[in-house]
This record gives C-alpha cells, structure tokens and sequence, in this order.
C-alpha cells in the first residue's frame, strides 16, 4: 500500500499580520526563496509587500541583523515608480548633503552616512567600530527634547534616576521625511534597528497638555501616527478646508528654524521671531519652494492623508484665497495635528534587535522620543529617496 504524506502543505509566500491591539501596523514574514532579503522578492510578493506598507502604514519585519546596507537601499528605491532606470544615476537620499552639512542645519548630526551606500544613513547613541563607517570610530548622540524644545523637563526626571522610578521623557520632533525644499518628499522610509534597548526599559512620554496625557515606551521608541487618522478626527468643516488648503515650506527649512525652539509635543515651533532672514539663508531660487497639498491621497487606500511637516510650515494658502502667514500658519496647523497624537493613536514601535520597519513616509508622522544615560548605546540603519512624484489630493 502506497503511504500518503499526511504533512502540511506549507507554501513558500510572504505573509502579512496585523498587529493586534495597535492603532496602525502589521508584521511581515518572508518566503524562504529570498534569503532574508525582502528586496530580492519576486514581483508578486513585492506587490504584496508595497500594498501592506500602504495600507498598514508601518512595516514590520524581524530578524534582519544582516540585512547589509546595499540591499535596505535597492529595497528603498524599489517602492518608488517615479524612479526609472534612467534615474538611477541622480537618485540621491531625501536631502541635499551640502544642506544637510550645513552648521546651521537642525539635521547636521544626521550626516554619517556609510561610504560604499551613501544613500544609508547612521543614527543611534556611542561610539561604534566598523569599517562600514570609515577607519575611526563614529561617535553617535540621540536626538533629546533638551536641544529642541523651547521648555524642558526637570534632568533629574529624565537621567540616572532612582531604581523603581520610571524616566520621563518627550517625543522629539513630528515630521515626515522630507528636505521639502527642491527635492519632494520620499515614498518610503526603511530604519533598521541593529542594537537597541531592552523591551523592558521604559520611559514615560509627558505631553505637558491639559488632558494630562502620557505615553508609557520602550526607550527611544520610535513612534508613529496615521495621517488618515488626523483627517478623520477634523470636523466636516476643518476636513472640506483642509482638501482644498496647500502648505509652503520656507526655503531650506531646517536651516530657516535653526534658532527656533518647539513646543513641548514637538508639533511645531513656538513663535518668538527668531527664524532666520530668508536672505540669511544659503542661495535658494524661487522655483524650488515647496508649496503643497495638505491632504495626500493614499493610492492604495484611497484615504485621505492630512500630511505636513508642523515645525517647518511656513505659509497656509485656504481655498478662499487667504494666505496665513508663519504664526497664523502654525496655529492652525498645530490645532489639526494635536488630536492625532493622543496616546491612543500613536503606535510606539519597541524594538528588538534586527528588525526593519519600514513605513509609508506619504501616510504617517513619526517621531523618536527618549533619551540616554551615560554608556548606554543604540544603533541603526536609515534610507529614504527623494521622489519624482508630486504628492496628490484626488
């Protein structure tokens, strides 16, 4: 008698799940003919893959610790139709490297990139050793509320406090990744976690608002929020203004907000005069201006995304023809951003060591928060792409 293997069929695909009990986000598994290497997928899967970062916003993808630097930028690259094969050549990372270089930059700490894949860039806390980075060590310093926000949390709250007390902590800076100068923002953004904290250190985000609101993450969580969402929480009125309202970002924006300080939930600035003359600026043309839709349509989903940078915004233009100058601009824009990150909108990715989180830069916020005590280290992998594609509201 023939035997019958009775074995389940396991099909060689990749897999998409949901993360359950989280405002946005999904895992993905993949097929084992990729060699853990999810920018080696083939057209069926990789379809599969771009549909869930789109409808799911957020990406997860565990156990990428060799996930090497070539691969995270071809897999970057790959989610942006705009890009053809004879772009190739001039693809460059979602900022200008002479801007970003700039002393004046908010983004200059953002500068170390990996030599044989610049479009990689090299974020975390210490000193790390590779030869990736160059012959000498690169020191590395986490981004903290403390050099952004115009009023800080007590230090003692925040740094080597007692055993059993939990530190205090506040998200940075809400923005998509954009220079929004020149070059239009990327599609998506891939941030691979090599080192970072433990699961079980915590830190308590204070918001600092009426309400009280906290946040209890994982160290340096990175966080995010949906667009779609913040157009959902507008009322009827706000959502028909805000699909016909366009935003202009300041020429060179990081550098135009350089003396400036944030509010305490990093949404936008606070209004105190002190940007930059616009003739302070490094040369700038006015053709390069970044005047965009507020409301971007998300091509998968269909849903309207309320996108912005808070801290950059510059001018509002209504549909009625008012121009809303910098400090009615962020008022207003602040007004339409606050609700969605309230603690139960914001999926605080914690992290293990080697996951990818890739996300749809098109359709989220996110922010990393936290900081760190003396000795303490994280590192990881960034890339994203300027795009040929001018964000739509349809």
């Amino acid at each position: 008698m023939t035997q019958i293997d009775t074995a389940p069929i396991v099909e060689d695909k990749l897999t998409v799940t949901p993360l359950v009990g989280k405002p946005l986000g999904c895992k993905v598994t993949l097929p084992s003919y990729c060699e853990n290497d999810p920018s080696k997928l083939n057209e069926q899967d990789h379809k599969k893959l771009f549909e869930a970062v789109l409808t799911y916003l957020v990406v997860v993808i565990p156990k990428m610790d060799n996930f090497s630097p070539n691969s995270q930028y071809n897999l970057t690259r790959s989610f942006d139709y705009s890009i053809s094969q004879k772009d190739l050549s001039k693809v460059s990372y979602g900022h200008e490297d002479k801007i970003l270089a700039n002393d004046k930059s908010i983004l200059k700490r953002d500068l170390i990139t990996i030599k044989q894949q610049p479009e990689v860039h090299v974020l975390g806390n210490g000193q790390w050793q590779d030869k990736k980075y160059g012959d000498d060590p690169i020191d590395l310093k986490h981004p903290t509320h403390f050099t952004f926000h115009k009023d800080t949390l007590p230090k003692e709250k925040c740094f080597n406090v007692p055993e059993g007390e939990i530190p205090w902590t506040r998200f940075y800076r809400w923005h998509i990744d954009s220079a929004l100068y020149k070059l239009y923002p990327p599609m998506i953004t891939t941030l691979l976690g090599l080192k970072v904290p433990p699961k079980e250190k915590k830190q308590l985000v204070k918001y600092d608002d009426d309400e009280g609101n906290e946040l209890l993450v994982q160290q340096a969580a990175t966080c995010f929020v949906s667009g779609a969402n913040a157009f959902d929480l507008l009322s009827e009125e706000d959502k028909e203004l805000a699909l016909n309202t366009k935003v202009m970002y300041a020429p060179h924006p990081y550098i135009y907000i350089s003396n400036c300080k944030a509010t305490n939930d990093g949404l936008t600035m606070v209004n105190e005069k002190k940007e930059l003359a616009l003739d302070e600026l490094p040369p700038w043309e006015e053709e390069h201006i970044m005047k965009l839709p507020l409301i971007w349509t998300n091509p998968v989903t269909k849903k309207h995304h309320l996108q912005v940078h808070g801290c950059c915004v510059y001018k509002m233009f209504l549909p009625d023809g008012t121009v809303l100058e910098l400090e009615d601009a962020r008022k207003l824009i602040y007004k339409w951003m606050k609700p969605a990150i309230a603690p139960q909108n914001v999926y605080a990715h914690e992290w293990s060591d080697g996951e990818l989180c890739v996300f749809f830069n098109r359709g989220v916020w996110h922010s990393v928060s936290g900081q760190f005590d003396d000795g303490e280290k994280r590192l990881c992998h960034q890339c994203n792409i300027a795009s040929n594609d001018i964000p739509k509201t349809l």
